[in-house]
């Protein structure tokens, strides 16, 4: 069994770090936090509509005061942390986190990751999106084919610096939740 105390989870968008977070908290009778869920208590707006409607600034810096609160209220305790997709581009949110565990990088295939978000876009009759990430939604795509290159390049740089701040890496399948759980279990050896 691993003795490791607390386990932060990150990877792109829709990698499962929440469902995964979950799952890894429930099996080693642990507390788990998610950041987003944390954002969307605190606010009343999710972590997407809070970043929109406050910027980058504000939004990276409740991330980091959320991140450092977590760690000084549970540092060398086991737990887990599912961070949002966007947490490698916080420096101090990282620097507060790496303070309370280890980083494991949920890595997903760019044709999983793309498809799951592609599942939940909507191109509207104006020629907009609903429910596309800002990242590709503010280059104002004209078409599937071309979020999809938008992501690429995104998914292409991110999977760099993941990889870089990570401890560990897993690589999940598109495969059950339970599938996914079960490699976890093996890569964390516990």
């Amino acid at each position: 069994m691993s003795t490791d105390k607390a386990y932060i989870l990150m990877g792109i968008k829709h990698s499962g770090k929440s469902t995964q977070g979950r799952f890894l908290a429930d099996y080693l009778k642990c507390l788990f936090f998610d950041v987003d869920e944390i954002i969307q208590k605190n606010t009343g707006k999710s972590a997407r509509e809070y970043y929109t409607e406050n910027g980058p600034v504000a939004f990276m810096a409740l991330e980091e005061a959320i991140c450092e609160k977590l760690t000084l209220t549970y540092k060398g305790q086991q737990v887990v942390v599912s961070t949002g997709g966007g947490i490698c581009d916080n420096a101090p949110a990282i620097t507060h986190l790496r303070n309370l565990g280890k980083f494991v990088y949920i890595q997903v295939s760019e044709e999983t990751a793309c498809d799951r978000i592609m599942k939940k876009a909507m191109r509207l009759s104006d020629g907009t999106w609903k429910g596309l990430p800002a990242y590709i939604n503010n280059r104002k795509p004209a078409n599937e084919k071309e979020a999809r290159e938008i992501f690429s390049e995104f998914y292409a740089a991110r999977t760099e610096i993941y990889e870089n701040i990570a401890d560990i890496t897993i690589p999940v399948k598109n495969a059950s939740k339970e599938e996914n759980f079960e490699e976890l279990k093996k890569v964390l050896s516990i």
